[in-house]
């Protein structure tokens, strides 16, 4: 019970977080939350139990209801899953709260891939990657290790931050729909996918925590210690492939190439060279961007980004390619 109500205020906390003002709440949601509120232990904790009533989850019961599905308002006190806790009766200790603490990850440890080809040492290095045990631990039950994939001899090397839902689904790096965005992108610059490289630099889908037995929701950055212990897989990627140019996709991948820290906005260095493992860099918007910003402007933005790295490689550049999107609205 308690995992469940951790998990919703941590979902909530991630939606507050992310700008989300409301959600949508069935009466009967609304029900089963008022029924595990009431059901839970009464404890003192960082995470205190939500009343059983409307108003105290965060939820206007005078608002409007929108073809039976209440308007849910995310406020402070909900989004950040603390509501004042309920005064201990005299017999019971109070216990201080333990803050969360974040996953450790051991150091990256040093490793060779052994001679061959570029197809044998690949092969050897998607086993190193899906036999590591700190990787495993990472993945979910019934999910896979995400490994790059394309060709070996590619020139462009398309580089993200992590795998999604349908991505560990199904062990491939952008199948979902910014992956299939990203595939339109590619064919745009008259190359097919097949003929580049596409990776991310985690292997695994970062965690949110999540009720057993439910599908997690939502994606979270990487934190800088789940970069710093994938980098080495990527480097190794890059060892073998050994491409022209790098396309970071957004900025958490940009960030994991270039250093944490190494800017504030992605404006600062998109559409500018950059520098990784000896490799030039184009740091562009991830195509979930244009997800959820369609607008022509958002396009051009991108498409001016690859038209560069189309000059650097040596591709032919029609002029109805050069004037793609040109009308920004």
């Amino acid at each position: 019970m308690d995992a469940i109500l951790e998990a919703l205020s941590s979902e909530l906390r991630r939606l507050k977080a992310a700008g989300v003002k409301t959600v949508a709440v069935s009466p009967e949601s609304l029900a089963a939350l008022r029924r595990l509120a009431e059901a839970a232990p009464r404890r003192d904790s960082h995470v205190a139990p939500v009343a059983g009533t409307a108003r105290s989850i965060g939820v206007d019961s005078a608002g409007p209801v929108d073809r039976g599905r209440a308007s849910a308002v995310v406020t402070p006190p909900l989004a950040q899953a603390v509501v004042p806790a309920p005064t201990p009766a005299p017999t019971r200790r109070s216990e201080p709260a333990e803050p969360p603490v974040a996953p450790k990850f051991p150091s990256p440890q040093p490793f060779s891939i052994p001679a061959g080809t570029k197809a044998e040492r690949m092969t050897a290095l998607r086993e190193r990657i899906l036999a590591d045990p700190v990787c495993r631990q990472q993945v979910r039950p019934g999910k896979k290790l995400v490994v790059g994939t394309g060709s070996l001899e590619a020139k462009l090397f398309f580089c993200g931050e992590a795998p999604g839902a349908e991505e560990e689904t199904q062990g491939e790096p952008f199948v979902g729909p910014a992956g299939q965005l990203l595939t339109r992108m590619i064919q745009a610059m008259g190359v097919r996918r097949e003929d580049v490289y596409i990776g991310n630099i985690m292997n695994w889908r970062p965690d949110l925590p999540t009720a057993e037995g439910q599908e997690q929701m939502g994606n979270r950055p990487p934190t800088p210690e789940e970069l710093q212990y994938c980098l080495p897989f990527l480097r190794a990627q890059l060892e073998i492939v050994a491409p022209d140019v790098i396309v970071a996709l957004g900025s958490t991948a940009a960030q994991g190439l270039l250093g944490a820290g190494s800017f504030k906005a992605l404006g600062e260095v998109r559409g500018r060279w950059s520098e990784f493992a000896g490799k030039p860099v184009m740091v562009t918007y991830h195509p979930s961007y244009i997800l959820r910003n369609g607008s022509n402007r958002s396009k051009r933005a991108i498409w001016e980004d690859l038209l560069l790295v189309m000059e650097r490689v040596g591709l032919a550049i029609s002029e109805k390619q050069r004037g793609f999107f040109l009308d920004r609205t």
